[in-house]
């Protein structure tokens, strides 16, 4: 058995048809957003739905093709409280942006 066969029955890496069947996956969620895209659906239900269909697809790149799925627990610990941390700031100045176009000057 090659240690490449091994890796995989140890379940520590993942094979091609794994990173084929993801890659599917994300060309299937990319095409319901371009449909998507296309229908006429009110504004909120589909910037609610291309937010959700963004944070799966980001989750599988992450997972497969940066390979965390098989890092340690504590890796995903460490970069878990991070990713709440950067959204909680993104939220905290969303305020500041949506005044910025009334706080221009006028002629």
């Amino acid at each position: 058995m090659s240690a490449h066969e091994e890796v995989l029955e140890h379940g520590e890496g993942a094979g091609t048809l794994t990173f084929v069947k993801v890659w599917i996956a994300l060309l299937a969620l990319t095409g319901c957003e371009i449909f998507l895209a296309y229908e006429q659906v009110p504004v909120i239900l589909m910037l609610t739905i291309f937010i959700g269909l963004s944070v799966i697809k980001a989750a599988l790149i992450i997972a497969y093709f940066m390979h965390l799925k098989f890092e340690r627990l504590s890796l995903f610990l460490t970069l878990y409280p991070m990713l709440i941390f950067c959204i909680l700031l993104m939220l905290i100045f969303l305020g500041d942006a949506s005044r910025l176009p009334f706080m221009r000057p006028g002629p």
